[in-house]
C-alpha cells in the first residue's frame, strides 16, 4: 500500500463519515425517501454526463449489468434509503456507529460463505467489533433511543455489506464515472416508488438543506463512490475496506462539531473497541 492509496483511503473515509451529519441536516428538513431518489438523480445524471464528455461509454457484460443493479440497490436503495429513515428518529453518530460494522459483517460472510480463512486475530476482531458496536446500543437504548431506528439501520448496513461484496464482480477500469452514474440511477428508480406511495413530496429548500444536498450530492454521493472504485482497483476490496476502521471516529467527531450531538465515556470506549475490531480483522483477511 503506497502513499497515493493511503491518502485515497483517509480521503475516503473522512467524506463517507461526514455523510451522516449532513444526512441528519436533510432528513430534518424534507422526506426521506423522496430527498434520497433526488439526490441519486442527480448524481447520477451529472456523473454519466461527466463521463460520456471524458469519453466514456456504457460497456458492460451481463456479469457486470448483474452486478451494478445489485450494486446500486443495495448500497444507494437499501443502505442510504433506510439510513435516511432511520436518521428521522436517531442522531448521526449513531447512525456512523451502527454503518461502521460493515466491514465486520463482510468478515464474518466471507469466512462463513465464502471460504475465506480468518485468524485467531481475526475472530478477536470480530467478536471485539460487534461487542463495540452492542456496547453502544445498548446504552443508547437504556436512555430510551428509537428501536425503529436501530433495526433500519442494522438491516440497511446488512444490505451495504452485499454491496461490498458484490462490487468485487464490478470491472470499472477506464469507466468509472460511467458505472458510478449507473448505479446511482438504479438507487433512484429504486426509491421512487416507495417514496410515491408512502410520502408527500413537499419540503421548502432553505439555506442549509441546499447546502447540505449538493454536499451530499458532490461529496458522499460521487467524489467517495470514485475513491472507493479507484482504491479498490488500486489495492483490491480486502485492502481497501481496512479504511472503514477509521469511520467510527471520523463519523461521531464530525456530528459532535457541527450538530453538537454528545458522546458518553461508553460511546468513546466502545469506538474504540469497535475501530480495533475492525482493524484487527482487516489485517488479519490480509494475512489470509
Amino acid at each position: 500500500m503506497d502513499i497515493r492509496a493511503i491518502f485515497m483511503g483517509l480521503t475516503f473515509a473522512l467524506i463517507w463519515s461526514s455523510a451522516f451529519t449532513s444526512a441528519r441536516i436533510i432528513v430534518l428538513q424534507a422526506p426521506p425517501l423522496t430527498i434520497s431518489s433526488l439526490r441519486f438523480a442527480v448524481a447520477g445524471i451529472i456523473a454519466i454526463t461527466i463521463a460520456y464528455l471524458l469519453g466514456q461509454r456504457i460497456r458492460l457484460d451481463r456479469k457486470n449489468w448483474r452486478a451494478v443493479i445489485v450494486f446500486g440497490i443495495c448500497q444507494n436503495a437499501l443502505y442510504l434509503g433506510l439510513f435516511f429513515m432511520a436518521m428521522t428518529r436517531i442522531e448521526a453518530s449513531l447512525a456512523s456507529i451502527i454503518a461502521s460494522a460493515m466491514p465486520l459483517i463482510v468478515g464474518l460472510a466471507s469466512a462463513l460463505f465464502l471460504g475465506e480463512r480468518l485468524g485467531t486475530l481475526g475472530w478477536i476482531g470480530l467478536i471485539a467489533g460487534f461487542a463495540g458496536v452492542a456496547l453502544i446500543m445498548g446504552a443508547r437504548l437504556s436512555d430510551g433511543i428509537d428501536v425503529i431506528g436501530i433495526v433500519l439501520c442494522i438491516v440497511g448496513v446488512t444490505a451495504l455489506a452485499v454491496a461490498a461484496l458484490t462490487v468485487r464482480a464490478t470491472s470499472s477500469k477506464g469507466n468509472v464515472l460511467m458505472v458510478v452514474g449507473i448505479q446511482m440511477l438504479v438507487g433512484s428508480i429504486a426509491l421512487l416508488i416507495p417514496a410515491l406511495l408512502f410520502e408527500t413530496p413537499s419540503f421548502t429548500w432553505t439555506g442549509s438543506l441546499f447546502a447540505a444536498f449538493s454536499y451530499t450530492v458532490l461529496m458522499p454521493g460521487i467524489v467517495a463512490t470514485i475513491i472507493w472504485f479507484l482504491l479498490v482497483e488500486r489495492i483490491g476490496a480486502t485492502r481497501a475496506s481496512t479504511f472503514h476502521f477509521l469511520n467510527p471516529f471520523f463519523g461521531v467527531a464530525i456530528a459532535a462539531v457541527i450538530l453538537g450531538e454528545q458522546l458518553t465515556r461508553t460511546d468513546i470506549i466502545g469506538v474504540v473497541i469497535v475501530m480495533a475490531g475492525i482493524f484487527a480483522v482487516q489485517i488479519s483477511r490480509q494475512k489470509g
